[in-house]
């Protein structure tokens, strides 16, 4: 595959992704109606972060480097959101 396709599927890809995580937030923003939370970007960080991180490390089978280079962090701050996750 050239570097044009692979940046072609990863925009389609990155698309979805930003269309279905819009779709869960206005269903949920629906369904809160009157009720206005606070720290909403930290609910919803903390909501995203936990299966993201699990979702990578299963699959990358629980190799910390290639889940660290995949989210494009370094390995001590996976280690800590694994501890912080219970992961």
């Amino acid at each position: 595959m050239s570097t044009t396709e692979n940046n072609e599927n990863n925009t389609e890809g990155e698309a979805e992704l930003r269309q279905c995580v819009q779709k869960v937030l206005d269903d949920y923003l629906n369904d809160l109606g009157e009720y206005k939370p606070d720290n909403l970007y930290q609910l919803f960080i903390a909501e995203v972060e936990a299966p993201l991180f699990e979702a990578i490390l299963s699959y990358t089978k629980g190799n910390q480097s290639k889940a660290a280079k995949m989210l494009g962090i370094n390995r001590g701050t996976l280690r800590k959101k694994i501890s912080q996750y219970n992961l």
